[in-house]
């Protein structure tokens, strides 16, 4: 009877562990970034559940969700959306909570400001839309 309630509130415990863990992160990366590395840090640093694959198609993985307009060194998928570059979390977590009607958010390029790069300033590091098919990218926030 002790065991069964000892793997019952090993299972409780357990449950409540994951209950508490951020966004589940899909992200694709060259096997070679560096930044990349320091990228998926920083996300789970910030909470997020990250499982990260290498892949040495990464012109496939952007054609495939659409960020070749906005393209950086690594593509996530968070929650239905794609996530392309070095985005801050808490652009991320906006877009998670305001669910807007766009295909994710790209910070194009590999600006020296971003998550992963350097020295966050903040106020300095744009954060565009992946619009969907045929629209251009606008600004989704300045972080």
């Amino acid at each position: 009877m002790k065991r069964w309630m000892r793997v019952g509130a090993i299972a409780l415990l357990l449950s409540s562990v994951s209950a508490f863990a951020g966004p589940a992160v899909t992200l694709y990366k060259s096997p070679n970034c560096g930044c990349c590395v320091k990228y998926v840090e920083y996300l789970k640093a910030n909470g997020f559940a990250v499982k990260s694959y290498d892949q040495a198609d990464m012109d496939g993985i952007k054609k495939r969700y659409g960020v070749t307009r906005v393209a950086s060194c690594h593509t996530a998928l968070v929650n239905g959306y794609v996530v392309e570059g070095h985005v801050p979390a808490s652009a991320i977590n906006t877009l998670l909570r305001e669910k807007p009607a766009i295909a994710g958010i790209s910070v194009p390029g590999m600006p020296l400001n971003s998550p992963g790069m350097g020295e966050m300033k903040k106020g300095t590091l744009t954060v565009y839309t992946i619009p969907k098919a045929g629209e251009t990218p606008k600004v989704f926030s300045v972080e």
